[in-house]
């Protein structure tokens, strides 16, 4: 299958599990279904019967993101991605230079290069696709618990330096406070754990174990 083939694929995929997700979250009776199954496993995990939420929220996040995280390396070469993208700032510098020059000759010459370039950035970021399916599969589910949970714990403020008691269901800034602090631990943590498994596919372990488990690319 060539490149533009498996990229119309995987953004049909990608529909897909959006129309699905759209469907999930509107039908009250399996988003319930799913949060209970989520429910018997991570109550007793992370839940610390209501009484921590923040610390819940922190875990769920930092769990959300090792799975995306994962997932995504899993399927991403981020060597071939890392050569593709230094391949297009050479292409681009060479471009502007010989455009600044007036050597059109040499521009001319750039440019028949320029769809090969470009089939090349397509398959490094060919596999960011992939993850979505996971994503979909546990990360939306863990999401949907988080929130039910919340909506549902008896001690629902934190402090902060400007505010002794502020409730994780406060909108003062756009969104639920919640969602604010889910967001700025799952970006902190993920920074953390994005870096280091990406510092682990470098490693010949990692080469040798998706080889293993049919997913390298070479």
């Amino acid at each position: 299958m060539s490149s533009a083939g498996s990229q119309g694929g995987q953004m049909m995929l990608l529909m897909l599990l959006m129309f699905l997700m759209l469907f999930i979250f509107g039908d009250p009776g399996i988003s319930s279904a799913i949060v209970a199954a989520i429910n018997v496993i991570f109550y007793p995990l992370i839940g610390f019967n209501g009484r921590y939420p923040v610390l819940t929220l922190f875990l769920a996040g930092t769990i959300v993101v090792f799975l995306s995280s994962f997932f995504q390396n899993l399927f991403v070469d981020w060597k071939k991605m890392s050569e593709s993208q230094e391949i297009s700032k050479a292409f681009q510098k060479e471009l502007s230079k010989a455009r600044k020059e007036g050597n059109m000759k040499r521009v001319k010459k750039l440019m028949k290069l320029q769809p090969e370039i470009m089939r090349k950035q397509t398959e490094a970021s060919s596999g960011m696709m992939k993850p979505m399916l996971f994503l979909f599969i546990f990360i939306v589910p863990i999401f949907m618990w988080l929130r039910a949970f919340l909506g549902l714990v008896p001690y629902y403020y934190f402090t902060v330096p400007w505010d002794g008691r502020v409730s994780l269901f406060d909108r003062s800034i756009l969104w639920q406070a919640w969602l604010w602090l889910y967001l700025i631990f799952s970006t902190i943590v993920g920074q953390v754990i994005r870096q280091g498994l990406k510092w682990l596919t470098w490693s010949q372990w990692w080469e040798k174990t998706k080889k293993r488990i049919g997913l390298s690319s070479s």
